[in-house]
């Protein structure tokens, strides 16, 4: 009986072993999923920066170029004027 008691206590203290080596498990587990969710979070951040300073560049360039011919345009309109008053 002794026997059995003892060997029904090992088992015991395994499965209790176990139970806590599983919770470990999922903790890590669990800290890894955590992770990997932040990890992603701070790619789609950069990306979505990344993604708004080109955008955010091209409407400079753009403007820049619209703003040149503008410029040129009235300057244009300028030596036209000139011409026009010269030939008053």
């Amino acid at each position: 009986m002794k026997k059995v008691a003892l060997t029904v206590a090992v088992l015991a203290l395994s499965l209790a072993a176990c139970a806590q080596n599983d919770g470990e498990a999922n903790n890590a587990a669990a800290n890894d999923t955590y992770a990997e969710n932040e990890a992603d979070a701070d790619l789609n951040a950069a990306a979505n920066t990344t993604e708004n300073a080109a955008g955010n560049a091209l409407d400079s360039a753009t403007n820049a170029v619209e703003n040149a011919g503008e410029a040129l345009e009235n300057a244009g309109e300028a030596v036209e004027d000139s011409a026009e008053n010269t030939a008053e």
